[in-house]
């Protein structure tokens, strides 16, 4: 009988690290938006790779940070929520930035974690030279000796590029336990359609917009009657109510357009933005935005 691994593992590290682009380069599929601006990721995201001799559940988390609003302390929760139930962690550290604070903390909590194996991811090796690369994989297995927490391997990968990301899922799937698959041969992700397409809203929002409003944007889904679909764009102030319209409309058009592009042909998406104030920090809107 061939033997068969089923299980959960989760890429953590601080915001903007490459865990999502990561994950999505491992699915095959884009299943977790990407973005330049930290905390992009607000939810935990499964995606499922299905292999002959396994099946991989990857759950997308935000970016651990030191939260300045009650939305900051709700996605750090979602992230301690993840870890502590999944079968293999991957700590994702940058290649091309210098480890830090942020670094060192994580690696900490990583280290106060039981048994659960924990894999140095070292990203982003596509922006530096074999040099720099070496010398950054010194240091991860360094900061693993500092903090206590031994490195069930240290792996370097680019997503952008796909070098080691093969591997990456071979060294993951080795350390799940046997047994049967959770998910059906044909599921990807369990992310809801309406869910995913008020994510494609806010990416090209955070692509569009200027720089003080990215964490003052939420997307919700408010009407769906395929193909129309209603996307309500909430914002903190009137002021990033301006911004998110853009002059003569012209940053919803940008956003609109580019989310089109990316849905099913004949899909009319209807753009709307609405000031709620300071959600970030109301728990009643933060549970109702399903934070």
């Amino acid at each position: 009988m061939t033997e068969h691994r089923a299980g959960f593992a989760c890429f953590v590290g601080r915001p903007n690290a490459g865990k999502s682009t990561l994950t999505n380069a491992i699915i095959g599929q884009k299943i977790a938006i990407t973005s330049s601006r930290p905390q992009t990721t607000r939810h935990a995201i499964r995606g499922i790779v299905h292999r002959t001799d396994g099946q991989l559940v990857i759950v997308d988390t935000p970016g651990l940070h030191r939260p300045r609003t009650l939305l900051g302390q709700r996605l750090n929760d979602i992230v301690r929520a993840t870890w502590a139930e999944v079968d293999v962690i991957g700590v994702c550290i940058p290649a091309n930035e210098d480890i830090g604070a942020g670094d060192r903390y994580i690696a900490g909590e990583m280290a106060a974690i039981g048994r659960t194996p924990k894999i140095a991811v070292v990203t982003k090796t596509d922006l530096v030279g074999s040099s720099r690369l070496a010398e950054q994989l010194t240091a991860v297995a360094a900061l693993g000796e500092e903090a206590g927490l031994p490195w069930a391997d240290v792996i370097p990968v680019s997503a952008t590029s796909g070098e080691g990301v093969a591997a990456l899922v071979d060294h993951v799937v080795a350390r799940l336990p046997d047994g049967p698959q959770y998910y059906p041969d044909d599921m990807i992700t369990d992310v809801p359609e309406a869910f995913w397409v008020a994510e494609l809203v806010r990416e090209q929002l955070l692509a569009h917009a200027r720089e003080e409003l990215p964490h003052s944007i939420a997307t919700r889904i408010t009407e769906w009657e395929w193909p129309y679909i209603r996307c309500e764009i909430l914002v903190e102030r009137d002021s990033q109510k301006a911004i998110a319209i853009g002059k003569g409309g012209s940053v919803l058009k940008a956003v609109g357009t580019a989310v089109r592009a990316q849905l099913a042909e004949g899909a009319y998406l209807e753009l709307h933005v609405k000031v709620d104030k300071d959600w970030q920090r109301r728990p009643k809107a933060l549970d109702r935005l399903g934070y």
